[in-house]
């Protein structure tokens, strides 16, 4: 399939599974139900679908265990995570489904070896929240030696709004994008989990003009409530924020905080974080997210950014980018990536007025995880409704496009976003060491995908 609409006897591509997987978890036999209609491929084939029990998935983690592979989720309009068995990728089993809190967002999760952790959040008032109701904030933090029973070890509090998106790269430290009482948007904290029974705060850092007591360091567009965004939406509405995750690389720290741009800290003595570096997109690219991701590599002296746009087809120009950090103090734009362009036969002529969230969203983060693909020469990105595009990012001067998968329209509105179409909305992607592509949408279930064109190499 090269830009080519899926058919329904592609949309199989001969695994017998995609399609009795669309609506039983992926337990039932081929013909149990019909098959997925619509979508378009470059590159990319299906290998596999599961609805997750009607659950659709957000953030997601892939590890190995005894020759089993597991894919742990968060969910959007569901309290709880979803342990998947995605051992036999064509034909995945739901083994587990933990509940969470009531009126709260589990949307995140990170792990490594047999310790889970998962994020605690209000739910935004856009997303169906309700100010008013009682949430827990904050992260749990879970034994997943049995990969399909996790167990409860403890408890941390913000005591604010919870934490977004947090990382875990293993040892002693959980790092944070939190709401904590008395700022305004998300802080990093630094949390030590030497006793994950009783986790206590080692440290933490914010941008001047976050804390109350001190002068905003909102955009004034933001304070005057004159926002490059519809939506009052993520951090109570704040565009200097910490989206996380907080991404630390040996005693650096890089942050993706939304209109304060890209910053980098020195964490060394984590109980006093220092920044030493910084880069600003916001102007030109909007300010709302203006750095929703960042993914170092200073081992190729490169970083990848992307913000997160959700204005529709309104408001400033969203990116994805290569950042150049062989000099931490001193980051600079290295390149763009190039915009998606609608497949031949695409009803609409562009992304941005289709429907729904456009842009870059997610990137194949956990590159912390022995059992995820390292990055290469291949970058994927959730596009929201563009659905996943793959580049060869060889050349970090050129970055182009070699694929793309557009999954079927969602049928089904598990909840108000997107709030005008209901159109598909690519939200995550995680790919592990076998190869397998794993991707979320806010109304539908995991598409499980392999790569099929050409194969860069990095030199």
């Amino acid at each position: 399939m090269t830009g080519n609409r899926i058919s329904r006897r592609h949309a199989l591509l001969g695994t017998a599974a995609v399609a009795g997987a669309v609506g039983t978890g992926g337990s039932a036999s081929a013909d149990a139900v019909a098959r997925p209609r619509g979508g378009y491929a470059r590159n990319v084939e299906v290998v596999g679908y599961s609805d997750l029990d009607h659950r659709p998935g957000f953030k997601m983690a892939v590890r190995e265990k005894r020759g089993r592979w597991y894919l742990y989720l968060g969910h959007f309009w569901h309290s709880g995570w979803t342990v998947l068995d995605v051992t036999r990728p064509a034909r995945p089993e739901v083994a587990a489904f933990v509940p969470g809190p009531e009126n709260t967002w589990t949307l995140q999760v990170d792990l490594s070896g047999d310790l889970m952790v998962t994020a605690l959040e209000q739910i935004f008032p856009n997303f169906g929240g309700d100010p008013a109701a009682p949430f827990e904030d904050g992260i749990y933090l879970w034994d997943i030696a049995d990969p399909v029973r996790p167990r409860r070890l403890g408890h941390y509090r913000t005591g604010g709004t919870g934490t977004h998106r947090n990382l875990y790269p293993g040892g002693r430290y959980v790092h944070l994008a939190a709401g904590m009482p008395g700022y305004r948007g998300n802080i990093y904290v630094i949390l030590d989990i030497a006793d994950p029974a009783n986790p206590v705060e080692a440290g933490r850092w914010w941008v001047p003009g976050q804390h109350e007591s001190e002068p905003s360091s909102q955009p004034r567009a933001a304070q005057d409530g004159h926002l490059d965004s519809p939506n009052p939406c993520c951090s109570a509405g704040h565009d200097v924020s910490l989206h996380g995750p907080p991404y630390v690389v040996g005693d650096l720290a890089y942050l993706p905080y939304g209109g304060a741009g890209l910053v980098v800290l020195d964490i060394a003595d984590v109980s006093r974080p220092r920044q030493v570096g910084h880069l600003s997109f916001s102007p030109p690219f909007h300010s709302r997210f203006g750095v929703h991701g960042v993914l170092p590599l200073p081992e190729r002296g490169i970083a990848f950014a992307n913000s997160e746009s959700v204005t529709y087809a309104e408001g400033p120009a969203h990116h994805a980018s290569i950042v150049d950090i062989s000099d931490p103090a001193n980051p600079y734009l290295l390149s763009l990536f190039p915009e998606p362009v609608p497949p031949p036969g695409a009803a609409y002529p562009d992304f941005a007025t289709r429907g729904g969230w456009r842009g870059p969203h997610n990137m194949n983060h956990h590159q912390h995880h022995p059992d995820v693909q390292p990055q290469g020469g291949l970058f994927y990105l959730a596009h929201f409704n563009a659905g996943l595009r793959v580049y060869d990012v060889s050349n970090t001067r050129l970055v182009r496009e070699v694929g793309y998968f557009l999954p079927p329209e969602p049928t089904r509105r598990y909840g108000p976003m997107p709030a005008d179409k209901l159109v598909l909305q690519t939200e995550d992607v995680v790919v592990d060491r076998r190869g397998y592509i794993y991707i979320t949408d806010k109304n539908q279930g995991v598409w499980i995908l392999r790569y099929t064109g050409p194969k860069p190499t990095v030199g």
